[in-house]
């Protein structure tokens, strides 16, 4: 049995840490580094340089050097929106069959997907552990399953038996040393160089559970960076808003103006001033020389701490607890190193936060400890992680019934049982959704299948049993089971694309937004169906021929029909209050129909007493 070693595949920079003696230790380069730059280069002769080589190589050779691959992992060219004005390569994508699409980076001629760009990351960061074989890998707590699903699909390509996949404020937790408290309650604010995201944890006896967590793919430390090389071009007299025509301007420019935005940050985070020195491009034929002071700095970025503290908000409402309720507050990630952030920050959680740790550090060395707990060694210590999206079915007229509520901990399994809206009706199709709205159309279509064989019977007379299982690592199975017949189908979900980081807080935001519109939506939807099936079993009652219905009953119940059949077909979303007249007129059918369903249900009784043979007929109750 090979080691288990702890990898933070990070957006900026890369570690790998592993046990030493019953500690976690990061491991360095022959120099002494334990970063390894997450960037790759691709030279006209030989291999592919990573990390500290590739980045040399990013003045000299742009169009061939990559940054920030795992801003890519598991999106869609729609997803990256006006990130693309940033990136000098070509970002395509294409058919994989199968409804599947998927993004690819043009170098030199040949199309290369995230996974296999972020493979060639890992492979450098096993090589310097050893090569091993075994290994849990980090992702940001709000990273959906897409991006997890490729994320070990990268390690799958570099050689990696990914054991599993963890949340990174999670393990910066466990590195903090924070599992060694015996009770409360703890916030992570993990702001590193491509994705933000808060968590808050409970801690008891050794469990660690995750209460919520909330976060921003498309905030970190390259979005700081961006800022800066706005604020430049604007001192150059360009337009700093027109960010998707960035990959106009020169390769090679563009490339020098991102590092020296990089040095900037870097410097600002512990000087008062710092000055860029521009050189000679056509767009500045004499160069430039720019004086950049820390308090212009932080009103620069004061917008993006804004944003991360709205996340933290969030995060706090939805584990029910109030800043002064949390006990410990935990930074982690490169970004926190400036000072704006950590002021704001304690302002906002009204403590010092934990600073002890190498940000850039915490994840890896916690990814390492949970790699101990997986071999054994620390039977103490148990992770319980959350959903962070609502997982769901489309019921009858595009609704949604959620069976996994957002911020469930997993791993979570949940079973509803539903039935057919039609009589006679042989299969149903299962479409499975994520998202928090009420109706499917507002909610991402996850996949689809069909349960078939189901013997033909009224409607509402099939049972059918919906399951979702989610495990440990997100992964949804969905499993549909006809009581009566026993017949069965499955599927595993594996999303054909991600969700963008404006989609999950869309997703989010909206159901409050619109909590009122989408219920008063579902109410009528639900409300016409349930209409079309009390019309439905009281024809098939009245065509009965035997039984005896009094003409002014019969009239009666058929004027009742038609007033709900009318209703239903003027009551809309926007009437002033959708769904009241149909509801009024699905109760006078019921009014008006109760006897004769006294009187069939009574008749139905004593046919079946009829039919029995004396010693099968019981009385009395049986428990």
């Amino acid at each position: 049995m090979s080691e288990i070693v702890g990898i933070d595949l990070g957006t900026t920079n890369s570690l790998v840490a592993k046990m030493i003696d019953g500690k976690p230790v990061v491991l360095r380069g022959p120099e002494g580094n334990p970063l390894v730059p997450s960037v790759i280069s691709f030279p006209q002769k030989g291999p592919p340089l990573v990390g500290e080589e590739a980045k040399a190589r990013s003045l000299s050779d742009p169009l061939n050097t990559l940054f920030s691959v795992k801003r890519l992992m598991g999106r869609t060219l729609s997803d990256l929106g006006g990130e693309l004005g940033f990136i000098p390569q070509g970002i395509t994508e294409h058919d994989a069959g199968e409804g599947r699409k998927v993004l690819c980076v043009d170098i030199q001629g040949k199309k290369r997907t995230p996974e296999e760009l972020s493979a060639l990351i890992l492979k450098e960061i096993r090589h310097r552990a050893g090569n091993p074989t075994r290994a849990v890998i980090t992702v940001p707590a709000h990273f959906d399953e897409s991006q997890r699903q490729a994320t070990r699909d990268a390690g799958k390509i570099a050689g990696l038996e990914v054991l599993r996949i963890i949340n990174e404020p999670t393990a910066a937790a466990l590195a903090y040393g924070l599992d060694r408290r015996r009770k409360g309650t703890i916030a992570v604010y993990d702001f590193g160089g491509g994705t933000f995201d808060c968590t808050i944890l409970n801690l008891d006896d050794g469990v660690f559970r995750v209460l919520s967590t909330g976060g921003d793919t498309r905030l970190g430390g390259d979005d700081i960076d961006r800022a800066l090389m706005r604020f430049l071009l604007a001192r150059l007299g360009q337009n700093p808003h027109q960010t998707e025509a960035l990959n106009d301007f020169d390769p090679h420019f563009l490339q020098s103006l991102r590092g020296l935005a990089e040095q900037a940050k870097i410097a600002l985070s512990e000087a008062p001033d710092t000055v860029v020195e521009i050189p000679a491009y056509p767009i500045a034929p004499l160069g430039h020389r720019e004086r950049i002071t820390q308090p212009e700095f932080e009103e620069l970025i004061l917008p993006l701490v804004k944003r991360s503290l709205d996340r933290c908000r969030v995060a706090l409402r939805d584990a029910q607890k109030t800043p002064q309720q949390i006990d410990e507050v935990a930074l982690v990630g490169g970004s926190t190193r400036i000072p704006l952030v950590r002021r704001l920050v304690g302002e906002f959680f009204g403590r010092k936060p934990h600073t002890e740790l190498n940000p850039d550090e915490a994840v890896a060395l916690g990814a390492a400890i949970q790699a101990d707990i997986l071999a054994g060694n620390r039977r103490q210590t148990l992770l319980l992680d959350v959903l962070p999206l609502s997982l769901g079915i489309v019921t009858l007229g595009g609704a949604v019934s959620k069976l996994i509520h957002r911020n469930t901990t997993i791993p979570a399994r949940a079973t509803e049982r539903f039935t057919t809206a039609v009589d006679n009706q042989t299969a149903v199709e299962i479409t499975i959704v994520q998202g928090e709205r009420e109706l499917a159309k507002d909610c991402r279509d996850l996949g689809r299948f069909k349960l078939s064989g189901i013997p033909p019977m009224p409607s509402q007379m099939a049972q059918v049993d919906v399951t979702f299982l989610v495990n440990a690592d997100g992964l949804l199975t969905v499993t549909a089971c006809e009581k009566r017949s026993n017949q069965e189908a499955r599927i595993s979900i594996k999303p054909s694309h991600g969700l963008s980081d404006e989609e999950v807080e869309r997703m989010v935001l909206e159901s409050v937004d619109h909590a009122h519109e989408d219920f008063r939506a579902r109410r009528l939807i639900e409300l016409k169906a349930k209409g079309a099936i009390l019309i439905s079993h009281t024809r098939r009652t009245l065509d009965r021929t035997d039984l005896d219905i009094p003409s002014g009953e019969r009239t009666q119940i058929e004027s009742a029909v038609v007033l709900v059949l009318m209703a239903s077909q003027t009551d809309d979303i926007t009437s002033p209050e959708p769904g009241d007249r149909l509801n009024d007129a699905i109760n006078h059918l019921s009014e008006v129909t109760l006897a004769l369903a006294t009187r069939v249900m009574d008749e139905t009784a004593l046919k079946v007493l009829a039919s029995r043979k004396p010693d099968q007929v019981t009385t009395g109750l049986i428990s």
